[in-house]
């Protein structure tokens, strides 16, 4: 079945398990990896146990994170449906991938999500210090930090991921593609207020947004811009400082 074409999570997940099947008869070599997806009976429980095997260190970690996954993807159902979103984005931006199996194996930034989501999901339960442990955890193991109490949205693609920074209280909204070495965070003289990033928003390598700043829907940040000021929707923002540039184009 096509990419696009998916209308379910179990078709999802049926797709995954053929993946995987092929995978294993093309390359034994990859038999070990593959096989966890054939050892689980759904898309939640092969996500949760990606989680606790990417991000614990140590067995007794993984085991922790993996249970706290699985019984945060078992409490709201939106977490797994979010999953699914995530993953499938991954296909529909990245042209050099064509299946689901190696983004939900091998793609950081995918695992680093799904654990953000379950982090979150403890945050709002008052479940304060594991989740700031999941978060902990993931910046050791992945080199991406997401703190619990920030909200992302759905069909995010955190693409290569290393050095991504989110931090406390920022708000990202759905589609929004986000590279490496990335900071959206508040700024230290104002910790009440937090970057927003609007829909469909794209954030290239390096890009820093701190502050009360918003970018509007389906703007533009470009490969290592700071910036200062918000940018409206549908606007490129590039240089240090940021300035605006294709807003003319994006109002036609």
């Amino acid at each position: 079945m096509a990419a696009g074409a998916i209308a379910s999570i179990n078709q999802l997940w049926q797709s995954i398990r053929r993946e995987a099947e092929v995978a294993i008869e093309c390359d034994p070599v990859l038999g070990r990896s593959a096989a966890i997806v054939l050892d689980h009976p759904d898309f939640a429980s092969a996500v949760a146990f990606l989680v606790g095997q990417r991000i614990g260190a140590s067995e007794p970690d993984r085991s922790r994170f993996t249970r706290a996954a699985t019984e945060a993807h078992g409490a709201e159902r939106a977490l797994v449906d979010a999953a699914a979103c995530d993953l499938q984005a991954i296909i529909r931006r990245d042209p050099a991938i064509t299946g689901f199996l190696p983004p939900l194996l091998n793609f950081k930034g995918y695992v680093a999500l799904q654990a953000w989501r379950v982090s979150n999901w403890l945050w709002r339960q008052g479940r304060v210090d594991l989740a700031l442990m999941m978060q902990s955890a993931s910046a050791d193991q992945l080199q991406i930090s997401i703190h619990p109490s920030a909200a992302i949205g759905t069909s995010v693609f955190l693409d290569h991921g290393t050095g991504i920074i989110i931090g406390a209280l920022v708000a990202i909204g759905d589609e929004v593609t986000v590279l490496q070495n990335v900071t959206v965070t508040r700024h230290r003289d104002d910790p009440r207020r937090a970057p927003r990033i609007g829909r469909g928003v794209y954030l290239s390598a390096g890009a820093m947004i701190v502050g009360d700043i918003s970018v509007g829907d389906f703007a533009k940040i470009g490969a290592g811009a700071v910036v200062t000021s918000d940018v409206p929707s549908g606007c490129t923002a590039v240089g240090t400082p940021a300035r605006l540039v294709n807003c003319a184009e994006a109002a036609m």
